[in-house]
């Protein structure tokens, strides 16, 4: 139990230090300020809730993921969503749904859900829910091309739904992989979100072939000039085994952790690693340990690179997937959750001995 409660300090520490962060950087805005001193009193009742839990045995992560929809407007290539097939024609969980879901999480502590997809702007209804839970903080990773002006006021008046607009670099690169025209229009967004003084990040899914760029302190000032604030690196995790090419060196991932520490320590901004430094907290922080994901039929996962399930959170609650089998022997198993080589990602590198472990749980589920 010791090494859970140390690793559980350490993790909460991160996340209260990148609130706090937060707050350094809206001290210039009133109203934002009074947003984030109200968000950090709201995440400590979630991490007192989480601590609740964990005295009795479970483990609550302080972030879940929610892949809301598989629909999108663009056809980005490398798009992990449209390479996973699991979800079929199943159907997307409703509006009511994920009321329930967003709900459950919150009395659960869990203090962070960060909405994806395919293109969560296509099911405004799920991001008008989102608005309605004020305790949470909902990030949503967008294309951005959907952030229209009735967006953007609701955006104002609530704060909790941060827009992350997503970009590889610079024009050459962001319209290659998303098409083209789609650098300029984020210019245009990016213009709107500042005049209308709306805290806005960006991620970037870090490549082989963009990491020289999207690590450069111009490219890191030139973003800040545009009034962005949080800044999400996302080192690439391969979808099929002929991107490989394109994960992170060993060399490469270190200098990326290097550059996030200077920019924290030299910038004012929110600068964020996924999954940044695993060592430190023990290996992966899938599966449930610091966050889960959850697809857009119910289905909860480890991790959107990691796209097994053995529940389904329309027949079960939140709780209830969390503590099953499958999750449970992730977080315990230490060979899958320790530090990875290569590949990108550990259960990504040990996808065959993950499906194993799967097919275990599922038959002792149907027993």
């Amino acid at each position: 139990m010791t090494e859970s409660v140390d690793f559980s300090k350490l993790l909460n520490r991160s996340v209260k230090r990148t609130f706090y962060d937060a707050l350094q950087v809206s001290w210039h805005e009133p109203l934002q300020t009074v947003f984030v001193l109200r968000t950090i009193w709201q995440q400590r009742k979630a991490q007192a809730r989480r601590a609740k839990y964990q005295r009795q045995g479970e483990q609550i992560p302080p972030f879940m993921i929610a892949s809301i929809t598989k629909q999108c407007n663009l056809k980005c290539h490398g798009c992990y969503a449209m390479a996973q097939t699991k979800c079929g024609g199943a159907e997307e969980f409703t509006v009511s749904e994920w009321q329930r879901v967003f709900g459950e999480a919150r009395d659960l502590g869990i203090g962070i859900v960060l909405l994806a997809g395919g293109e969560p702007l296509t099911r405004l209804e799920i991001l008008e829910t989102a608005m309605s839970f004020p305790e949470l903080i909902f990030p949503v990773f967008t294309n951005g091309t959907l952030l229209g002006v009735e967006l953007l006021s609701k955006l104002k008046a609530t704060r909790n739904v941060i827009p992350i607009l997503s970009l590889e670099g610079l024009a050459e690169t962001t319209d290659k992989r998303r098409g083209e025209g789609i650098y300029q229009n984020l210019q245009t967004v990016m213009s709107n979100l500042k005049a209308e003084r709306i805290f806005y990040g960006v991620s970037v899914t870090v490549t082989r072939e963009n990491f020289t760029t999207v690590t450069s302190n111009d490219f890191i000032e030139n973003l800040r000039q545009k009034g962005c604030k949080l800044f999400v690196f996302v080192e690439y995790v391969p979808v099929t085994l002929a991107t490989e090419h394109l994960v992170l060196t060993e060399t490469e991932r270190a200098e990326l952790l290097m550059s996030l520490n200077n920019w924290r320590q030299n910038y004012s901004g929110i600068f964020i690693g996924f999954p940044g430094d695993e060592e430190a907290f023990g290996g992966c922080l899938a599966s449930g340990r610091g966050f889960v994901h959850l697809n857009a039929n119910g289905g909860l996962e480890p991790c959107p690179f990691a796209p097994y399930s053995d529940l389904n959170l329309k027949d079960h609650s939140l709780r209830e997937a969390l503590r099953s089998n499958f999750l449970a022997t992730l977080r315990a198993n230490h060979e899958l959750l320790s530090e990875h080589g290569h590949g990108g990602c550990a259960l990504w590198e040990k996808r065959d001995l993950v499906q194993e472990l799967l097919q275990k749980s599922t038959d002792f589920n149907q027993k």
